[in-house]
C-alpha cells in the first residue's frame, strides 16, 4: 500500500478518497494501514453514548481533512482518552493506522467511517498551512458515508460542548433574536399568589404574565441507555406584582427557549403545569425586594402533556399598569466586601487587571456520566480600595462572555457568593450568576445603579496605559492560600475549602494518570525533602563548546545573570571554589556545569535517544508513562563510547510525561522536542545526606520535567489579545487556521528562577519531583494569596510562605544565599500541598503551593 505521500499525489490527489476507495473494495470491513495516513483534525463533536461493555460514558465524532476532502468519522471507544487528555485536538495532525467501515443494520443507507487505531498525534506537516477556511474544502459524500450535521450514531440529536456540559452548543440552540410585536389579552390572567388554589383542584391555570429576575444556568442529566431526546433543565426565578416563584423549562424548550429567556424579559405563559417543588436546588438570594416568595410549588414547561406556549413580550410592549417588579440587585464595593458574611449573595462591577486559564474540576455527583466544571480565576478593581475583587468564575452557560473575559473590560458579575477562609476573602460564582462584560452592558437592567454610575465615573479619571501596566493573565493561580497550619481530614470526600487527606506518594501516579485535559486536582503529600534544585527561567540558552570545554567552564556568566535578576550584590564563584566548597562537611550545595542534560529525579545525568528509545516513548492512549532504568542508559551510553560515571546508577523507575512529535524515529537529538525541552540544568543543587544512601531503593521516581511556560502568567497586549484568549481558553472544538497559526511574543511577569524539590517518601520507597515558583513581585497575580509578614529568607521559610522578601538594601536575596539554607531541611518531615493540572499534549503542571514543617502539623482527633 501506499504511503501518505503516494497517496496525495494519486488519482484525484486526495489521500483519504484513496484509502476510502480500498476500503470500500476491500473484502472485510477493516483496513490496516501499512503507511500510517497523515490527516488534520477539523473538528471534535461530543455525544453522549450508547450503553457499551467500556463504560466509556462519551462518544466523539472527529472531522478530518487530507487538504483535498473532509470527512466525519467516529473515533473508537478504544480511542477516547487521546481526546480526553487533550492530546488529539483541533489544528493537530494524526498518523491514523486502522479504519473501518460501520453500517447502522437498523436504518437504510446510514453508514460511517470508524477510525480504529492511532499511530501518533503530529504536528501538521507542511502541505496543510495553506488551508485558510476549513468550511471551503469540500466534504466527502458517497453512498456508503452519511452526510449528518449530528452525531453519526442517530439515536443521538444533538452534540455536547467539547469539555463540559452547561453551555449551550450546536445548532439547535436557537439564537436570542429580537421578539417580535405581539397582542396578548391581559384581562384574563392569573397572579402567582392564586396557583396554589389551581394546584389543589382541576381546573387548568389561566395565563401568567411574569418577568425573569433571575435564571440558572444548563443542567445536564443525560445517562446512557436513558430515552429522552433532549435531557436538559433550566430553572428562572420569574416574579409578577404578588411575588416570585421558580420556573422550570424542561428537555426540548431548553435549546429552543434558553437563549430567548433573559434576565428582565417579561413572559407571557399559557398551558404550564404545575408540581411540587424540588427543595434540595440552589435558590438566588432576592433581599431587595419586598414581595413574598412561594416555595412549595413551582411553575413547569414543558414540549408535550401539555405542550406549553411561551410568548416574549418585547420591552416596548411592556406596560407600566401591569406592575411587574424590576430586577432587583445587590452591588457591594471592594472596601464593602470584607464585612460582609460567609456565603453572603452580591453583584460586582470592576475593571478586570487578571484573567486565568480555564481549567475543570472534576464533579462530585455519583450517579450518572462524569462531569466536569470550567471555571477561571479573575482578578478586578472597582477604585475603593487597592485590593482587588478575587473571583471563582464558573460556567454560567454564557461561552460566549466566559471565554473573553480579558484586561481592561469592564465586568459584571450578578449573585457571586462570600467566601472567607481565615483572613482570605474572595467571591465565587453561583448557579443563577450571569456575567456581562464591555459590549454586553446596555440597555442592562443595572445600568442605572448608584454603584454602577460611581464605577463608571471612576474609571474616567484613569489612565489606559497606567492600567495595562498592572495587567497580567495566565500561569499557575491558586486561591484561597493554604492555612498556616495543616491538619488532615479523616475522610478524602471532604467539601470544606483547603482540608486534604494525605495521599502517598506512590499513589501519585495513580492521580497522573486519571487526570483528564486541564483538570486540577490539589493533593497533599508527606515525605522528607531529598533534594533541591534551582533553575534560571526563562533557561539560558546553551553555548556552542564541546563537552570537555563545558566541565570547564565558570559559572560567573550564569551567576551574574541570576545576580542581576535578584539584584543581588553577593560576589560569586567559579566552579572550582564551588565544588571545593562542596566537599566540606558544611556544605552539601553543589552548581552544575553547563551539559546537554535530562531531568530524571533530583539528579542531573546524560541521557542519550537511540532509535530503540524513541521509538518506546511514542503515545499510548494520548499519555505515556514512561518506565526508564539508569543501567539501559548506562548501556546505551557505552555503545556511544560516552559513558560518563553517575552515582545515580541503580533500578529505580522514573515515570515522565513526553510529547509525540514528528521525527521521533531519527537518531539526531537535535531533532527530538523532549530533548530540547528537558535541557534546562539547574545552577545549584543540594542533597540531603540520606539521598545517596536510600535513591538505589526508590521504586518509582515521578518526574514532571522543567517549568511549563504556561505556568508563569504573562503580561496581557491589546494586539495579542485573539492569541492569548485561544491559549487561555479550553481546547476549541473546531479548526481556526488563522488564529492558530498567529504567534506572540511571551512576556512573563518577573520570575527570575524557581526550585524543583525531590520529596522522598516516608517508607523511602517512591519519590516525586515538584516545582516551587517563589513570588518576587507586585506584578505577579499570586501575591494576593500570600501572606506580607517578614521572614528570615531561608528556604524552608520562602517554600513554606511561598515568597521572597525584600532584604535592606532593596533586593532579594541570591540562589546561593537561599540554597545555602537548604541544610535546615534534613531530617524535616514536611507535607507538601501540590497542585496538578494536565496541561494537554502530554505536560502536566505538578506545583508546590504550600509545603508545612514539622512544628506546623497538627495531629487529627483520633475520636472523629
Amino acid at each position: 500500500m501506499a504511503g501518505p505521500a503516494d497517496h496525495s499525489n494519486s488519482g484525484s490527489g486526495s489521500a483519504l478518497q484513496a484509502v476510502f476507495e480500498q476500503l470500500r473494495s476491500a473484502h472485510t470491513l477493516s483496513l490496516t494501514l501499512a503507511s500510517p495516513l497523515c490527516l488534520a483534525v477539523v473538528a471534535l463533536d461530543r455525544y453522549l453514548s450508547l450503553p457499551h461493555p467500556s463504560g466509556e460514558s462519551y462518544s466523539y465524532d472527529l472531522t478530518i481533512t487530507d487538504g483535498r476532502w473532509r470527512m466525519k468519522c467516529q473515533l473508537a471507544e478504544s480511542l477516547t482518552r487521546w481526546v480526553r487528555t487533550g492530546s488529539v485536538r483541533c489544528g493537530a495532525g494524526v498518523l491514523v493506522s486502522l479504519l473501518s467501515l460501520v453500517h447502522d443494520e437498523t436504518r437504510l443507507s446510514h453508514s460511517y467511517l470508524r477510525i480504529d487505531g492511532i499511530h501518533s498525534v503530529v504536528e501538521l506537516p507542511k502541505r496543510f498551512l495553506s488551508i485558510t477556511d476549513v468550511e471551503k474544502i469540500p466534504q466527502w459524500c458517497q453512498d456508503y458515508v452519511t452526510r449528518s450535521d449530528g452525531p453519526l450514531q442517530l439515536s443521538r440529536k444533538y452534540y455536547l460542548p467539547l469539555w463540559i456540559n452547561d453551555d449551550p452548543h450546536g445548532s439547535v440552540w436557537i439564537p436570542n433574536n429580537p421578539p417580535p410585536d405581539v397582542v396578548i389579552d391581559v384581562s384574563r390572567i392569573t397572579l402567582l399568589a392564586d396557583l396554589d388554589a389551581f394546584f389543589h383542584s382541576s381546573r387548568r391555570p389561566l395565563p401568567l404574565l411574569v418577568r425573569i429576575l433571575h435564571r440558572s444556568r444548563i443542567r445536564y442529566y443525560g445517562k446512557p441507555g436513558q430515552n429522552i431526546d433532549f435531557p436538559f433543565q433550566v430553572y428562572c426565578e420569574v416574579a409578577d406584582q404578588s411575588g416570585v416563584m421558580s420556573m422550570v423549562v424542561w428537555n426540548d424548550l431548553c435549546p429552543e427557549w434558553f437563549n430567548r429567556l433573559t434576565v428582565g424579559s417579561v413572559l407571557y405563559l399559557q398551558q404550564y403545569s404545575l408540581k411540587h417543588s424540588y427543595q434540595k436546588r440552589s435558590r438566588p438570594q432576592i433581599h431587595t425586594l419586598s414581595l413574598m416568595t412561594f416555595h412549595s410549588i413551582e411553575i413547569c414547561l414543558n414540549p408535550r402533556s401539555p405542550a406549553s406556549v411561551v410568548t416574549v413580550i418585547p420591552p416596548k410592549s411592556v406596560q407600566p399598569q401591569w406592575g411587574l417588579p424590576d430586577v432587583p440587585y445587590n452591588f457591594a464595593t471592594r472596601s464593602e466586601v470584607d464585612s460582609m458574611n460567609s456565603n453572603q449573595a452580591c453583584d460586582v462591577i470592576g475593571l478586570v487587571t487578571y484573567v486565568g486559564r480555564v481549567e475543570r474540576i472534576r464533579s462530585k455527583e455519583k450517579t450518572g456520566p462524569e462531569k466536569f466544571w470550567a471555571y477561571r480565576w479573575v482578578h478586578a478593581v472597582d477604585g475603593t480600595t487597592d485590593s482587588p475583587f478575587i473571583l471563582e468564575i464558573f460556567s454560567s452557560s454564557q461561552p460566549e462572555i466566559f471565554n473573553n473575559i480579558c484586561p481592561m473590560t469592564y465586568l459584571v458579575c450578578t449573585q457571586m457568593r462570600v467566601c472567607q477562609t481565615g483572613c482570605s476573602v474572595y467571591l465565587t460564582s453561583s448557579t443563577e450568576t450571569q456575567l456581562f462584560i464591555t459590549g454586553c452592558h446596555k440597555k442592562q437592567p443595572y445600568v442605572n445603579e448608584p454603584k454602577v454610575k460611581a464605577f463608571i465615573q471612576w474609571t474616567k479619571t484613569l489612565k489606559d496605559s497606567v492600567m495595562l501596566r498592572r495587567t497580567a493573565v495566565g500561569g499557575h493561580y491558586r486561591y484561597p492560600p493554604a492555612p498556616p497550619t495543616f491538619t488532615p481530614t479523616t475522610t478524602t470526600n471532604s467539601n470544606m475549602i483547603n482540608e486534604f487527606s494525605i495521599t502517598a506518594v506512590a499513589e501519585l501516579k495513580g492521580e497522573l494518570e486519571s487526570l483528564q485535559y486541564r483538570e486540577h486536582k490539589r493533593v497533599a503529600i508527606q515525605g522528607h525533602v531529598a533534594a533541591v534544585q534551582f533553575h534560571i527561567w526563562p533557561p539560558q540558552p546553551e553555548p556552542p563548546h564541546s563537552l570537555q570545554q563545558q566541565e570547564g567552564v565558570s559559572v560567573q556568566g550564569v551567576s551574574n545573570t541570576v545576580a542581576a535578576i535578584f539584584s543581588s550584590t553577593k560576589d560569586k564563584m567559579t566552579l572550582s571554589q564551588r565544588e571545593t566548597d562542596s566537599t566540606s562537611a558544611d556544605s552539601d550545595i553543589t552548581v552544575s556545569p553547563k551539559r546537554r542534560r535530562v531531568q530524571t529525579g533530583s539528579r542531573v545525568h546524560c541521557q542519550y535517544f537511540t532509535r530503540s528509545k524513541l521509538q518506546s516513548n511514542r503515545y499510548n492512549a494520548g499519555m505515556q508513562v514512561a518506565f526508564t532504568s539508569h543501567e539501559e542508559e548506562e548501556e546505551e551510553q557505552q555503545d556511544k563510547g560516552e559513558l560518563e560515571t553517575d552515582e545515580s546508577e541503580g533500578e529505580d523507575e522514573h515515570i515522565s510525561f513526553r510529547q509525540s512529535a514528528v521525527g521521533k524515529e531519527t537518531d539526531q537529538t537535535s531533532q527530538v522536542p523532549d530533548v530540547q525541552q528537558a535541557a534546562c540544568h539547574p545552577i545549584a543543587l543540594w542533597e540531603s545526606r540520606v539521598w545517596p544512601l536510600v535513591k538505589q531503593q526508590v521504586a518509582i521516581h515521578i518526574c514532571s520535567g522543567r517549568l511549563n511556560q504556561e505556568s508563569i502568567p504573562e503580561k496581557f497586549h491589546f494586539d495579542d489579545r485573539e492569541v492569548l484568549l485561544h491559549d487561555l481558553n479550553l481546547s476549541p472544538a473546531r479548526w481556526n487556521p488563522d488564529l492558530t497559526s498567529q504567534t506572540h511574543t511571551h512576556t512573563p511577569v518577573v520570575c527570575p528562577g524557581y526550585f524543583m524539590l525531590t520529596v522522598l517518601g516516608l517508607n523511602q520507597t517512591a519519590a516525586v519531583d515538584v516545582l516551587f515558583v517563589p513570588v518576587v513581585s507586585s506584578d505577579d497575580p499570586r501575591v494576593a494569596g500570600v501572606p506580607h509578614t517578614q521572614h528570615d529568607n531561608s528556604l524552608l521559610s520562602c517554600i513554606s510562605s511561598g515568597r521572597l522578601c525584600v532584604q535592606p538594601d532593596g533586593s532579594f536575596p541570591a540562589p546561593e544565599s537561599l540554597m545555602s539554607s537548604a541544610p535546615m531541611l534534613e531530617s524535616e518531615r514536611v507535607v507538601c500541598i501540590v497542585d496538578l493540572c494536565l496541561l494537554g499534549e502530554g505536560r502536566v503542571e505538578m506545583i508546590c503551593s504550600k509545603l508545612y514543617r514539622t512544628a506546623d502539623i497538627c495531629q487529627p482527633d483520633s475520636t472523629q
